[in-house]
């Protein structure tokens, strides 16, 4: 809608230039030339931010396929499938929700790497599904964000007797041995499928 107006007020400065003659001809192109494309670029890039916490946006990328797939996993040990499948993280979300501090949405090292995927993905040769490596191990932030105070959790002997363990991450949740099948995606070609109803 920005975009259509700013585009009709350039045309109508374009098709007669003798409106900037006077004072509120000069409001108006500065309106047309200036005030309105910033305002639609900050409003597409808000869409674009929000839109882009979507799980169908982040499985637009073809490398991204497997782990999608791998979210109707059919086994109660796949982490990531046991979330999505039971509704224990927003399934519309469910990437955004468990990698927050990724590519947009971390600090200006995690927007440059964002940048360097959108790089590679259209101009240079994107690895492998099963080579796809997170850059720095898994923080417990993520899981205890949900987790820490939840009634399950917080009843678990384990969980209590690591607890201070497991803020500071010196025992990881996903390395631990009791969380460690998250995504796996080189094994799905022997898995069986999840089939949601509709």
């Amino acid at each position: 809608m920005f975009l259509g107006i700013c585009c009709v007020l350039i045309a109508i400065v374009i098709a007669r230039p003798s409106l900037t003659a006077s004072r509120e001809g000069k409001i108006f192109t500065f309106l047309a030339f200036f005030v309105l494309p910033v305002a639609s670029s900050v409003f597409a890039a808000s869409q674009h931010v929000e839109r882009s916490k979507r799980t169908a946006f982040c499985l637009t990328c073809h490398i991204m396929e497997p782990y999608g797939r791998s979210l109707l996993v059919d086994d109660r040990n796949y982490l990531a499938a046991q979330h999505f499948q039971n509704h224990r993280i927003p399934v519309e979300e469910a990437c955004f929700t468990c990698h927050t501090d990724y590519a947009l949405y971390g600090d200006v090292r995690a927007k440059f790497r964002g940048l360097r995927h959108i790089y590679i993905q259209y101009l240079g040769t994107p690895p492998s599904p099963e080579s796809i490596k997170l850059y720095s191990p898994y923080n417990n932030r993520e899981c205890l964000h949900c987790h820490l105070g939840a009634r399950s959790f917080q009843s678990n002997e384990i969980h209590t007797a690591i607890l201070d363990s497991l803020k500071s991450n010196e025992v990881s949740c996903l390395t631990s041995g009791c969380h460690d099948v998250v995504h796996n995606v080189g094994t799905l070609g022997k898995m069986k499928f999840w089939s949601p109803q509709p």
